[in-house]
């Protein structure tokens, strides 16, 4: 009977995991638009987020980096992160919606269960005039995006090259 009980009981501790460990397999928002609370503009710091069901990503632009430039010019910025921009990747308690980023006083629930901040990359906008040349449409790429997590890990399957279009209107 001992022998038999010896490797049941190495199997049932092999086979344990810890409940206390967030694992992060994969950061995908590809399939979700970018939001703003407020009208975005060309010469101040601007806050995009996307939402997707429990988690957000949150672009914070540094001030100018939606360059509007010139119509019938296509123009690129780069805008380093962490120094100049910030990325942060949260997952919160249960779904959440933008009144949770627009809201003046942001509501009690959800909670935010992980906050990872980008620690390397950049961003990239391309900016161009639409068709009427009434806006500027910027789309935004992030190349190079590196999150690391609070116990040392790398979270390597990013899916996030994309970030979105988001538009300013051209100024007269």
């Amino acid at each position: 009977m001992r022998k038999l009980s010896l490797p049941i009981l190495l199997m049932l501790i092999l086979s344990s995991c810890s409940d206390g460990d967030l694992q992060i397999e994969t950061i995908d928002f590809d399939s979700v638009s970018p939001e703003s609370c407020d009208d975005l503009q060309a010469a101040t710091s601007n806050l995009l987020f996307k939402i997707n069901d429990d988690e957000a990503l949150i672009l914070d632009l540094q001030s100018g980096a939606l360059n509007n430039g010139v119509v019938g010019e296509t123009i690129t910025t780069e805008s380093t992160v962490p120094s100049q921009s910030s990325i942060t990747y949260r997952i919160f308690s249960d779904d959440v919606s933008n009144n949770y980023f627009c809201d003046e006083i942001p509501p009690v629930t959800p909670t935010v269960v992980q906050e990872i901040e980008a620690e390397d990359g950049t961003v990239i906008i391309e900016t161009t005039a639409d068709a009427d040349n009434t806006n500027f449409v910027h789309t935004i790429s992030l190349s190079g995006i590196s999150f690391v997590t609070t116990s040392g890990e790398r979270i390597t399957n990013l899916t996030i090259n994309e970030f979105g279009e988001v538009t300013t209107v051209v100024s007269n």
